[in-house]
């Protein structure tokens, strides 16, 4: 028998099954509330995070990227990829897959399915922006792009900001309905719409959320009166927006890492020194968030590696004592580190231990 395994070569593993057994097991609201809290508190030490825009491989049919940063103590990366049209093609639109590793050692410490993990994180990060950003007392949200992140948005924004109706619009019905039948029972009042000017009717949040990879105008000036707050979480690479220019001149627009959002979010739209808050200042005292009632806020969101290693260091501590991962023998670590080949040897077939 080849020699077994140190220890040190295992690393936790999440599957797709152990995500959706852990989230079941808390509860998805309160994964949700978790998940924002986890986040909001290493906004609030943005300082000591390293901080780069994605680096992203670009297709004519799509993109693929890496996710980086560290805290110094903790590395973490995300795998990630955005396929529009594989939706046509019975494929996910977004699939990811994430690590945490120990800084002083290099060594991984979790290794983690994010597809799930990433629509949980983005709704999270989502409703905690709006927790500082959004109207005093806001009850309605309009849901503009009734898609695979939609569910997830309407419950966070119920769990962390107190919405208890959603108005829901999609190009296509049959996502509405589903949308809908999905919601159904879960402590919303769910109202499909047929057009997104109809979703809009008493909204005081609007989430857009679609998918296609282009210059669009899903929400027109018109159609956005004073007081509103904007959750912009569509648009989230190069020629890939939502919202009409001018929208964008009336609003204070908050961002997570300007470097990144000025190259994908809607702000592609205008000079390059158009002046956008960046989200930590606010949730740090160090800016101003809502200022007054009649004001139209907009958090222009394309996802950050900060949300990502939040989320993968709360699932770290999530597992602890549940049966939701598997221990992968994923790190040679022979017994003398540098003979690494006697390892190889030694664990051979037809070898004894």
């Amino acid at each position: 028998m080849p020699p077994l395994p140190s220890e040190l070569a295992y690393v936790p593993f999440v599957s797709v099954e152990h995500m959706m057994g852990l989230v079941h097991h808390l509860g998805i609201e309160r994964v949700l509330i978790d998940l924002a809290d986890e986040i909001e508190t290493d906004f609030r030490r943005w300082d000591l995070f390293d901080k780069t825009p994605r680096v992203a491989s670009h297709s004519d049919v799509g993109v693929i990227e890496l996710m980086p940063t560290s805290d110094g103590e903790t590395y973490g990366f995300k795998y990630v990829n955005g396929h529009p049209k594989n939706t046509k093609e019975g494929l996910q639109t977004v699939t990811a897959f994430g690590l945490l590793a120990d800084v002083n050692s290099g060594y991984p410490k979790l290794l983690s399915e994010m597809t799930l993990l990433t629509a949980l994180r983005t709704a999270a990060t989502s409703a905690m922006a709006a927790r500082h950003l959004a109207p005093e007392g806001a009850r309605t949200m309009a849901m503009i792009g009734n898609g695979a992140q939609s569910e997830f948005q309407c419950l966070a924004f119920k769990a962390i900001c107190g919405i208890d109706t959603v108005r829901l619009y999609d190009i296509d019905p049959a996502a509405t309905a589903r949308c809908a039948a999905n919601l159904a029972g879960r402590g919303l009042t769910v109202v499909p719409c047929r057009s997104s000017e109809e979703s809009m009717e008493g909204a005081e949040i609007i989430t857009t959320c679609t998918a296609d990879k282009q210059y669009a105008t899903i929400l027109t000036d018109n159609m956005v009166g004073s007081g509103v707050h904007i959750n912009a979480i569509g648009g989230d690479c190069p020629g890939k927006t939502e919202l009409h220019r001018d929208i964008l001149l009336r609003s204070d627009i908050f961002v997570e890492y300007p470097p990144q959002t000025r190259i994908e979010g809607e702000i592609q739209q205008l000079d390059g020194d158009h002046p956008v808050t960046e989200l930590w200042q606010v949730i740090a005292g160090k800016a101003e968030g809502r200022r007054n009632a009649r004001q139209i806020t907009l958090f222009d969101s394309v996802g950050f590696a900060i949300e990502d290693f939040s989320a993968l260091r709360y699932v770290l501590k999530a597992i602890q004592g549940t049966p939701f991962f598997t221990r992968l023998d994923m790190i040679a670590d022979p017994d003398d580190p540098r003979d690494l080949f006697g390892m190889f040897v030694r664990g051979g077939p037809g070898t004894n231990a």
